[in-house]
C-alpha cells in the first residue's frame, strides 16, 4: 500500500491495546475472541510488524488483508499462521449487516514462552508459518471443532493457577495444534490436486522458457524464489504442493529440468562436457559432472558413449 505507516507491535500486551482489548491474562500467551477485536479509523490501511507468533481461525471478517504482495478477502472460515517479524496489513471494510458477524479466535504466542522447550527450535519446521494469506488453510466443520477444542484447552490451562507443569502442558497443546494443521494441509493438498497439477504444468512452462531463452548461461539456475514469484505463490507453499503431487520439491524439479537439458545436449550436439557445463550455468565443469553423476549414476561422458 502506498504511504503505509508501519507500526511495531512487540508484545501481546501491545496487541491487546492496539485492538482495544482488555490486558492479557498471561503476558506471553493469549487466546483472543475475534468478536471482541475493535477497529479504529486511524488504523485504516495501517501495517504492523509483529514480534510474536499468531495462529488465527476466522470467519466472515469484513476486511481485505494484505500480506506482502498478496491480498485476500476473508469471506469464509479459514486458518492462517504468522511468524514473528512479518508485516501484516488490513484495509477495513464496513461489515455487511445482512451477513453474519465476524467470529473466530487468534492465538498469540511470544517466542519467550517457548524458551527452553524443543518447540522453540522445531516450530521453524512448520512451513505454513511462511505461507501467504492466499495459501490459508480451509477447514471442514469437523476440523474446526478439533482446532477450537485445542485452543480452549490452551486458554483453560493459562487461566488456571500457573505451576511448574503449565508451560509443558500448553506447549504440548500448541504442538498438537500445529501437527493437526499439518495433517489438514495435507488433506487440502489432496482435495485441491487439480489446481496443484495445473501449478506443476505452469512450473514446467516457466523452467522450459528459462532454459530455452539462454538465461541459465547468463544468470545461472533459476532460484526457488524466482520460480515461486513467477507462479505468485510462496516458496514454502510451492515446495509443499509439488512434493505432495510428485514427491519432489521445487529445487529437485529445477535439477530434473537441468539434467533433462544436459542429456539433450550430450546426445544431440558435439559440444564438450565443459562447454555444456558453461551453457548450463556452471562455472566449474567438475560441479556439473558431479551433479550429473549424482542424478543419473553415470558420468556425462559415459552417458554420451551410450549414444555412440
Amino acid at each position: 500500500m502506498k504511504n503505509q505507516t508501519i507500526q511495531t507491535v512487540s508484545t501481546i500486551s501491545d496487541f491487546h491495546k492496539f485492538r482495544g482489548l482488555k490486558p492479557p491474562e498471561h503476558p506471553l500467551i493469549s487466546l483472543v475472541d475475534y468478536k471482541l477485536v475493535k477497529h479504529f479509523p486511524e488504523h485504516d490501511k495501517i501495517g504492523w510488524l509483529q514480534k510474536y507468533y499468531s495462529i488465527s481461525l476466522k470467519k466472515d471478517v469484513p476486511g481485505k488483508f494484505r500480506y506482502g504482495q498478496m491480498e485476500y478477502d476473508f469471506d469464509g472460515g479459514l486458518m492462517s499462521f504468522f511468524a514473528p517479524n512479518q508485516i501484516l496489513s488490513i484495509e477495513y471494510v464496513a461489515p455487511d449487516r445482512t451477513k453474519r458477524a465476524p467470529s473466530g479466535w487468534i492465538l498469540l504466542i511470544h517466542p519467550d514462552f517457548l524458551w527452553n522447550t524443543p518447540l522453540a527450535k522445531n516450530i521453524k519446521q512448520y512451513d505454513f508459518f511462511n505461507y501467504a494469506l492466499t495459501e490459508a488453510l480451509f477447514l471442514s466443520e469437523k476440523e474446526e471443532k478439533t482446532v477450537e477444542g485445542i485452543l480452549k484447552n490452551i486458554q483453560q490451562e493459562y487461566q488456571s493457577n500457573i505451576d511448574k507443569f503449565s508451560q509443558d502442558i500448553i506447549v504440548s497443546q500448541v504442538e498438537l495444534l500445529l501437527n493437526y494443521a499439518k495433517r489438514f494441509y495435507e488433506r487440502q493438498f489432496i482435495t485441491r490436486k487439480i489446481n496443484n497439477h495445473a501449478l506443476l504444468g505452469q512450473l514446467e512452462e516457466i523452467l522450459e522458457q528459462y532454459f530455452e531463452q539462454g538465461n541459465v548461461a547468463e544468470f545461472g539456475l533459476p532460484s526457488v524464489q524466482f520460480v515461486a514469484d513467477s507462479l505468485n505463490v510462496t516458496p514454502n507453499y510451492l515446495s509443499s504442493s509439488l512434493k505432495n503431487i510428485s514427491g519432489l520439491n521445487t529445487q529437485q524439479h529445477i535439477h530434473e529440468k537441468l539434467i533433462e537439458k544436459a542429456k539433450e545436449k550430450l546426445s544431440t550436439t558435439q559440444l564438450t562436457v565443459s562447454e555444456i557445463a558453461y551453457e548450463l550455468g556452471f562455472e566449474h565443469p567438475q560441479s556439473f559432472s558431479k551433479l550429473f553423476k549424482a542424478k543419473t549414476n553415470q558420468s556425462p561422458l559415459k552417458f554420451r558413449e551410450s549414444f555412440s
